[in-house]
């Protein structure tokens, strides 16, 4: 792979793909293994996108992974659950061909590149009461990446948000919490812990951080280490999208050419076989958010900072368009935000580690609970919206706080000065106190207290059901000793609060496209020569969060489909 820091004046390309995210690289990358001549342009100075801040799941049902954890899964159980959870709200022909393809798509990258995957035992779709749905086997995990091996690309990969390392920067993913929370009560667990903190320790002396990068890090790291072994690969960072065709040409007309640049240097790149969108989505993109995201604070969005919608917008000129019918256009996460040292924001997702488990509850300004604690992130981030609850407070008591944290408050309840200090976590003596510095009304607060302390008894939540359902109760805590694993009494002082916000954490609708990824037109057309993959295409979920890696997993799939299909242009134009 060649890393271009200066651009020429014009330059020839099979495949370009417009930025380095999880789709992106997926595509460069199956692009390069069809022989063809690729250029990927990134306009920061990182590659990974929001993939390098996730865990870097990829859900793709129907793996040579599947049978090793759910032999009896099949692409047809698939097909019943997202019919039943999506309906109209996308293409149904576009799920189908990311269920016909998408075995096809990992078992190429696993063995033709570094990027390798294990299945999480458990690890259930979302709405796990649907039809179809499955515990197991279509979630995919990356395997724990040595980093060491990127060599001077080390500093390329996008490092992880802070508050989601421990230790100086130290990667740790959900198998790593486990044992690092459990080291004190069991060997294995003291020796797994052990080994990583050392590896960490030397690594420190060394690096600006650790090495042994997992979750999303180790996607991206992997992705970068298989494209750094492809010599007809051309990396250039810093680089942007001016112009996408030519100037003056019908809208629809097929896309041969690009114009980009960097550091002020414009490059006219002609382009045989196509270019390859996937700049992230619009979430950044002011006139976007104001237009589908009225309300929704750009400020409380925990993506990364690439997904401008720049490329989507030089698009829409030459054609393109929005996809319609889904059923939100994001995908949401309740975050909480506090400001770092260096005067930049921490936006952190809330994803499995606290509201879900026993002891928290969360209500709106009137003290009152609006929602089922334990859902999907996706659903608790729409239900803030719709019952204007923004923000909502996520409470708890002293030996909750103590056993799980809450937010950027680790578990053992010890350093809770400096988050109280800053406002970031708010202490009362007496749920009256606490509700009074939230300004939150005490006796709503204190009825919504009582009301989850006496379900924790019974094990039913009547107003909302919490931990009803396989999802719910894998992001509990079974061990806790309550009857429901997701509901458990809040009665010991002091009692603590955070604030939490709608945070969008990516966009779902996109460009509409076909079952190639190939950007269509106003007349429904295919324009030749243009392609969508990640946030830049419209979700085949339709904005219905179904299970974990829905934006990762597609994106990989159609990546490889429009690679194969742009390389295949590229080629009956020589």
């Amino acid at each position: 792979m060649e890393l271009l820091k200066t651009l020429p004046p014009t330059a020839a390309y099979d495949v370009v793909v417009i930025g380095a995210g999880g789709a992106g690289m997926s595509a460069a990358l199956f692009a390069a293994l069809d022989g063809a001549r690729v250029l990927l342009v990134e306009h920061t100075p990182f590659v990974g996108g929001t993939t390098a801040w996730s865990a870097g799941t990829t859900w793709v049902p129907g793996t040579h992974h599947t049978a090793k954890v759910n032999p009896t899964d099949s692409l047809q159980d698939a097909r019943t659950y997202l019919d039943a959870a999506i309906g109209e709200h996308a293409a149904p022909a576009l799920r189908q061909a990311f269920l016909d393809n998408g075995a096809a798509a990992i078992k190429r990258i696993e063995e033709q590149t570094e990027v390798k995957y294990r299945p999480y035992l458990k690890h259930p779709d979302y709405i796990s009461d649907l039809a179809g749905s499955t515990l197991n086997g279509r979630a995919l995990e990356p395997l724990p990446f040595d980093a060491r091996l990127l060599g001077d690309l080390f500093a390329l990969v996008r490092p992880p948000i802070p508050e989601f390392t421990v230790l100086g920067g130290m990667m740790v993913d959900r198998t790593d919490i486990n044992h690092l929370l459990g080291m004190s009560g069991s060997w294995a667990a003291f020796q797994h812990a052990l080994k990583i903190i050392l590896r960490h320790g030397s690594d420190r002396l060394r690096y600006p951080r650790g090495t042994r990068w997992v979750m999303g890090n180790a996607l991206v790291g992997r992705l970068l280490y298989s494209l750094s072994k492809q010599s007809n690969v051309t990396l250039a960072l810093n680089t942007s999208i001016e112009q996408l065709g030519d100037v003056g040409t019908p809208a629809g007309s097929a896309i041969n050419r690009v114009v980009i640049s960097q550091n002020g240097q414009r490059c006219t790149v002609t382009v045989r076989g196509g270019v390859v969108l996937a700049s992230g989505g619009f979430n950044r993109n002011a006139a976007q958010r104001a237009e589908k995201l009225p309300g929704g604070n750009v400020a409380w969005c925990p993506g990364a900072p690439g997904h401008t919608g720049l490329a989507l917008d030089l698009a829409r000129i030459r054609g393109a368009h929005f996809a319609e019918g889904g059923k939100s256009h994001a995908f949401w996460a309740p975050v909480s935000l506090r400001k770092r040292a260096d005067g930049t924001t921490a936006v952190f997702p809330h994803f499995v580690m606290d509201r879900a488990k026993p002891g928290f509850v969360t209500v709106n300004q009137a003290g009152q609970r609006f929602v089922n604690e334990s859902t999907s992130y996706h659903l608790f981030g729409l239900a803030m919206q719709a019952t204007a609850s923004v923000p909502a407070f996520l409470v708890c008591d002293a030996v909750t706080l103590k056993k799980y944290g809450i937010g950027m408050v680790r578990p053992g309840g010890k350093g809770l000065a400096p988050f109280l200090a800053d406002g970031y976590l708010t202490e009362g003596a007496t749920l009256i106190e606490l509700a009074k510095k939230l300004g939150v009304d005490a006796s709503g607060l204190q009825t919504s207290v009582q009301q989850i302390n006496a379900y924790a008894q019974t094990g039913v939540d009547p107003d909302f059901g919490r931990g009803m359902t396989a999802y719910q109760q894998n992001i509990g805590d079974a061990t806790a000793g309550y009857k429901n694993p997701n509901l458990g009494a809040l009665q010991t002082a002091p009692y603590y609060a955070v604030q939490l916000y709608p945070g969008d954490i990516g966009s779902s609708t996109g460009l509409a496209t076909d079952a190639f990824a190939r950007v269509l037109g106003a007349d429904g057309a295919p324009m030749e020569g243009l392609y969508a993959v990640g946030n830049d295409m419209n979700s085949i979920m339709g904005g219905v969060y179904t299970a974990p890696g829905i934006t990762i997993g597609p994106g990989l799939v159609f990546g490889y489909l429009a690679a194969k299909h742009a390389v295949a242009r590229a080629a009956s134009a020589s």
